[in-house]
């Protein structure tokens, strides 16, 4: 039996389009559906969907709901599927799946398997990106914004700049923004690493150093032109695992989702070829 896992609440489309996609899935032979309702509902039902031994598990949400799902799958067997319903759709453009729901659909039925990696921080997993600083810091005023879409993520990045400090973390000094990879990009075409393989047995550290309000606004150019790694305020190394301290509140994000470090410490590490996927 196939298993979709639907949040309903992802990304920016409308009601009616919603409970189309609703009605397509529950018209699948052989399909189960269930519909997350809350933070970590997604992971709730994935262990349920496991338990009955699934064929597949297709996630339809974004990269946070995916997160969830995913981070229940790690080191199984089963393959996940993955239709994109969010606002960055970060693992789905780097996997190439289609934004369209009926393609990523027939995707997610009928691709192929391929096994990648995840990362780690501290005790949470995740299959994207994850980091602090100001991409934390945008993504936090993006989650009290409650909006969601891309130009609602630009008007959050326009509505930090101003206000935002760098920060320290210990081994390194001042940082604008310090970014874990293991896809190679946030989302929405925004390429943190342009290099980063999800296949490689390797996450990329990416560290952007404060400067100018010009140099900064041409590095977030740089983002969508894949060229970042160019920037002379941005240093990217490869990693297994590694270790950094800062101060305990700050926000970070991981896959989306904005979170508050409750520890000075950040453990990172890669655990590799440890998830089955669907592209």
């Amino acid at each position: 039996m196939i298993h979709f896992i639907l949040n309903p609440n992802a990304g920016t489309n409308s009601t009616q389009k919603k409970a189309m996609i609703l009605a397509k899935i529950q018209s699948i032979p052989s399909a189960k559906v269930w519909v997350s309702e809350y933070i970590n509902h997604a992971t709730e039902l994935t262990k349920l969907a496991l338990s009955e031994n699934p064929e597949r598990i297709i996630v339809i949400g974004g990269d946070g709901t995916i997160n969830e799902v995913a981070s229940a799958m790690l080191f199984t067997a089963i393959p996940l599927g993955i239709i994109p319903l969010g606002s960055g759709n970060g693992l789905a453009r780097h996997l190439g799946i289609p934004l369209d729901f009926d393609k990523a659909l027939i995707k997610a039925l009928k691709g192929e398997i391929i096994t990648i990696d995840a990362g780690k921080w501290n005790e949470r997993p995740f299959f994207c990106t994850a980091g602090i600083g100001f991409d934390a810091t945008v993504a936090a005023h993006f989650a009290k914004r409650g909006k969601r879409g891309f130009f609602n993520y630009l008007y959050s990045t326009f509505a930090c700049i101003t206000k935002y400090k760098a920060v320290e973390i210990n081994e390194r000094g001042l940082v604008y923004s310090f970014t874990v990879a293991n896809a190679n990009q946030f989302g929405n075409n925004a390429y943190i690493s342009p290099e980063s393989d999800l296949q490689d047995g390797h996450l990329e550290s990416i560290e952007i150093k404060p400067g100018s309000f010009f140099s900064l606004a041409i590095l977030g150019i740089s983002l969508f032109t894949k060229k970042l790694h160019q920037s002379k305020l941005a240093t990217i190394s490869s990693l297994k695992s590694l270790t950094i301290h800062t101060k305990a509140g700050l926000p970070f994000h991981l896959d989306g989702e904005s979170l508050v470090l409750t520890t000075d410490k950040i453990d990172i590490h890669i655990l590799p070829a440890s998830l089955q996927v669907i592209k």
